[in-house]
């Protein structure tokens, strides 16, 4: 488990007693061991682990998925390591007791994780929001200040003008954004690389075995829930009628970053996976860089993207994806 790992207390509304949990906020998950999760659900533990065996017996769950060792200092001041169970786990056996306070659990749960995950990484849906006469203004004004530089001549540098430029294309693309107006014509149809399951696992596990490296990954990360995944990636390769349902680079590679992030198709990485198989595919089809040389994505572009998506409901499913697009194409 991580260094970062926080620890979180539900209180029941109809409760008096306080539980401690572990927020495990690399994982997006949270941790209980047998025994808290009998005191949170009022049964008795031999209860909740029969539950446990059952959930695992009848492969609801994979074992190796769900639970970890952690270490637990005891009242004798000795560690040792302790069975503890994620979410999903938890959410399991409330059902299966049938306990009204296993609903409160998991909307609280819900909560937190989306409170963390928030913490230190929020959109400006400000900026985002802005009607379109205000962000329409502003162009007007940087394309106002253009014509005094041209007429003026005056002598600014290299970066400011940079600036401007950036500022320009950004706040055109926000215009589109609000106005629900993006266009995704003048796309890329010459994929080099066509997405393969294969090769997909490959990169994933060079990827979990650099973070376990640095220590920001354990040995959950890309562990496959289920055959989802593989799902995932025939879903962008398929062919409707001899025809690639989604014919062009831009497109396969917004949907590979939306479809792994929603799927939730690994019990670890999820958002991790989705950016960098994205970024990936680009690369396999030369297409990351701009003109320049520059990246189309950076590290900071990658991070809003990776959290727009997650954030997202899934009536913006189409928004958001076009957004990508427009991101990454060439024009």
């Amino acid at each position: 488990m991580s260094n970062s790992n926080k620890i979180a207390v539900f209180k029941p509304s109809n409760h008096n007693n306080e539980f401690e949990v572990i927020l495990d906020q690399n994982n997006d998950t949270i941790w209980a061991t047998e025994q808290q999760i009998a005191e949170i659900f009022d049964r008795d533990r031999t209860v909740i682990g029969r539950h446990i065996k059952n959930i695992f017996k009848e492969e609801e769950l994979n074992k190796e998925s769900v639970r970890a060792k952690i270490a637990h200092t005891a009242k004798d001041g000795k560690s040792y390591q302790v069975n503890h169970y994620n979410l999903d786990v938890i959410i399991s056996i409330g059902y299966r007791v049938k306990s009204n306070i296993a609903t409160e659990f998991r909307k609280w749960a819900t909560q937190k994780l989306k409170e963390y995950l928030l913490n230190g990484y929020v959109l400006n849906k400000k900026l985002l929001t802005q009607k379109t006469k205000q962000i329409s203004l502003l162009e007007n004004q940087i394309n106002t200040l253009n014509d005094v530089i041209l007429q003026k001549e005056t002598n600014l540098t290299d970066g400011f003008l940079n600036i401007v430029s950036l500022y320009s294309k950004s706040f055109e693309l926000l215009n589109k954004y609000d106005s629900e107006n993006l266009k995704t014509d003048y796309l890329n149809k010459e994929i080099i690389y066509v997405i393969n399951y294969q090769d997909v696992k490959d990169a994933i596990l060079v990827l979990k075995k650099e973070l376990i490296k640095k220590g920001e990954a354990t040995e959950l990360f890309g562990n496959e829930k289920d055959k989802s995944f593989k799902g995932i990636l025939g879903s962008i390769s398929q062919t409707v009628f001899g025809e690639l349902a989604y014919p062009t680079v831009e497109e396969q590679a917004a949907q590979l970053l939306y479809s792994i992030i929603k799927g939730h198709a690994f019990s670890d990485g999820n958002k991790r996976i989705g950016s960098f198989i994205f970024v990936w595919f680009l690369e396999q089809n030369n297409f990351s860089l701009k003109f320049n040389k520059e990246r189309k994505i950076n590290d900071n572009t990658l991070v809003a993207l990776a959290l727009a998506v997650a954030q997202s409901v899934p009536d913006q499913r189409e928004l958001i994806i076009k957004l990508i697009i427009n991101l990454i194409k060439k024009y």
